[in-house]
């Protein structure tokens, strides 16, 4: 299974890149391919881009920085994305996002998503500068 990793360096605190990411409401913000509208219903939160509506739901954890995303087509069918928010020595935070490729996934579907992504960081670049 493909997996791609995206890292940024941003010169902000772990707890102000921890709340600003792991805040749902902020996703189309930064993540503005993947999350061109986001909707919220009785079944939860749903993005909508290119390829439709998906679920999408966020888990995180303070203490560890992990905030895990789940996105699919339903609850029931919904892909982790790991992602963590770490404190640098140096006072910069570190945030990275791991996708893995579906084995039904074309790889020009994962390859066009992770420069998608890619995109998506520079805005996160943008807004802790």
């Amino acid at each position: 299974m493909r997996n791609a990793t995206v890292t940024s360096v941003v010169p902000a605190s772990r707890d102000d890149v921890f709340d600003f990411i792991s805040e749902i409401e902020n996703l189309p913000k930064w993540a503005s391919e993947f999350a061109r509208q986001l909707k919220h219903d009785q079944d939860g939160y749903k993005v909508i881009n290119n390829l439709g509506e998906l679920h999408f739901e966020i888990r995180a954890d303070r203490d560890t920085g992990v905030i895990d995303m789940l996105a699919g087509p339903t609850r029931e069918q919904m892909a982790i994305f790991p992602t963590r928010v770490l404190a640098l020595p140096d006072g910069r935070t570190a945030y990275t996002f791991t996708m893995f490729q579906d084995p039904d996934m074309p790889d020009e579907l994962f390859d066009s998503q992770h420069a998608s992504l890619q995109r998506e960081f520079e805005n996160i670049e943008r807004i802790f500068a």
